[in-house]
């Protein structure tokens, strides 16, 4: 996918009305204090997944008292941000909606393509993992996590709002890969 690819009739016209439509949804939220303090702070703890291994670290050794679950976790979250970020991402050669990041949010601007977000992606895989592993009575408050990192990258304008929703959509996909497969199964 080019940078262009959002443009014009068909589908990337829709995904670009999509784009347009949510951005300017954003735009209001944008210089709300507090509302801009929480989306900015999330897309800098969404860095490297750096909320979900501390989360991670936290329940394995502080509720589960098992730092093999814990590093299993850890790891699974790595494989996940090399599929990502050197594998899917690689497939897309898409533009970032701004060349350094919204002027308001000062937040480190990835070298690599828009599309997907990798902190999207890793936010749904990280919360679906979180669900399993911890019990489905926390799931709630892992995807709501999930949601704030993910949205925090179209608020900050470093990613277009369908690069969000399509790496929700592969975290979702590449969690439910990791779960069958049996790669995650001392986290049951």
């Amino acid at each position: 996918m080019t940078q262009d690819a959002g443009a014009g009739a068909g589908a990337g016209g829709i995904v670009a009305a999509f784009d347009q439509r949510v951005d300017a949804a954003l735009e209001p939220w944008r210089d709300r204090r507090g509302v801009d303090r929480l989306f900015h702070w999330a897309s800098e703890v969404g860095d490297f997944s750096l909320v979900w291994q501390v989360i991670g670290w936290t329940y394995g050794l502080g509720i589960r008292r098992d730092w093999r679950e814990a590093l299993l976790f850890s790891a699974l979250i790595g494989v996940e941000s090399l599929v990502v970020n050197q594998g899917i991402k690689r497939l897309f050669r898409r533009a970032r909606p701004t060349e350094t990041g919204d002027p308001r949010f000062q937040v480190r601007k990835p070298r690599t393509s828009s599309f997907p977000s990798g902190h999207a992606s890793s936010a749904f895989y990280a919360a679906s993992l979180l669900s399993v592993w911890s019990s489905w009575a926390w799931a709630p408050l892992w995807f709501l996590v999930a949601l704030v990192v993910a949205t925090s990258r179209a608020v900050v304008r470093i990613h277009h709002p369908s690069d969000v929703v399509g790496g929700m959509v592969v975290g979702l996909v590449l969690a439910q890969v990791a779960l069958l497969s049996g790669a995650a199964d001392l986290l049951r």
